[in-house]
């Protein structure tokens, strides 16, 4: 079917009291894994390129991206496109033209005057050319090369009037908020502060976003969307589910040669955790199908 907004499925996803599923994709066979997950759970998918991602891939954002539209149009079911963590003002600039229907620009590194001015001209960029944007305010960590941080520090979190204050004034269509989880985490430990998330929620008007899902164990994730979470970002869990894959398999047949042997155990894991991600956020509200 035709590739959709991001926007058209957060907006789905309120109306059904439940959160949209968005995945990292690195290589093909992530976006082929999230696909195969978001059609055997029956439910739209957002695929996410991220700036490291395209680093990664030289620099080139147009391969990996055309993967995306082309999987997307073949898809049974609802899928999008979002460019993630972006920092690079050119970078940004690159998404229309490549398919993307929304952009998480990250400033959130930068003082919070700094990172207001920054994300409001990037939003005002965005909006001009029929982008949605998400934004980011609190200290998440473990992203674009930012160090190590405890989720729990003092200042850590995302502050409610801070952010009222920082969407009323950039114009953002979603806000990532610090409430407890961190990107990169390879076990799902993390505690959630979902007292602040509901505050976050009853101050703001517009989506929240929680990145560093993978460490989130799924009793927490399902609190979290019913405590206002509208998008929810996955990337490691699936690198996790791939890389375990291979090596199991390479670990059992030291022989192999051919990549596809083994990528296809990677990708088929990878789908499974898709699928169980998807179906872990239906429990939230009502059915995503």
């Amino acid at each position: 079917m035709p590739l959709t907004t991001t926007g058209e499925l957060i907006t789905r996803a309120a109306r059904l009291r439940t959160a949209v599923a968005a995945f990292n994709i690195i290589t093909l066979e992530h976006i082929e894994a999230a696909v195969i997950g978001a059609e055997t759970a029956g439910a739209p998918v957002v695929l996410q390129v991220s700036e490291n991602a395209v680093k990664f891939r030289n620099g080139n954002l147009q391969p990996l991206a055309r993967a995306a539209v082309s999987a997307a149009e073949q898809a049974a079911v609802p899928v999008a496109l979002h460019l993630d963590h972006v920092q690079s003002d050119g970078l940004l600039r690159r998404a229309p033209d490549a398919g993307f229907s929304s952009v998480m620009y990250d400033a959130a590194r930068l003082p919070y005057a700094e990172n207001l001015a920054t994300t409001r001209t990037a939003a005002d960029w965005a909006h001009s050319q029929g982008l949605w944007i998400e934004a980011e305010l609190g200290q998440i960590g473990g992203k674009g090369g930012r160090p190590p941080l405890d989720a729990h520090a003092p200042g850590a979190r995302t502050d409610p009037a801070e952010a009222r204050d920082f969407v009323a004034r950039t114009g953002v269509d979603a806000l990532a908020v610090a409430v407890g989880s961190s990107h990169a985490m390879t076990t799902r430990t993390a505690t959630l502060d979902h007292a602040l998330l509901k505050r976050l929620s009853a101050e703001l008007a517009v989506p929240l976003v929680l990145h560093g899902s993978s460490g989130v164990p799924d009793d927490e994730l399902v609190e979290a969307v019913e405590g206002g979470i509208g998008k929810v970002n996955v990337g490691t869990a699936l690198n996790t589910a791939l890389t375990g894959a291979v090596r199991d398999h390479l670990g059992r047949h030291p022989e192999t040669v051919d990549p596809r042997t083994y990528l296809a155990g990677g990708r088929s894991a990878m789908a499974d955790e898709v699928a169980r991600i998807i179906r872990v956020l239906g429990r939230a509200g009502a059915s995503p199908s």
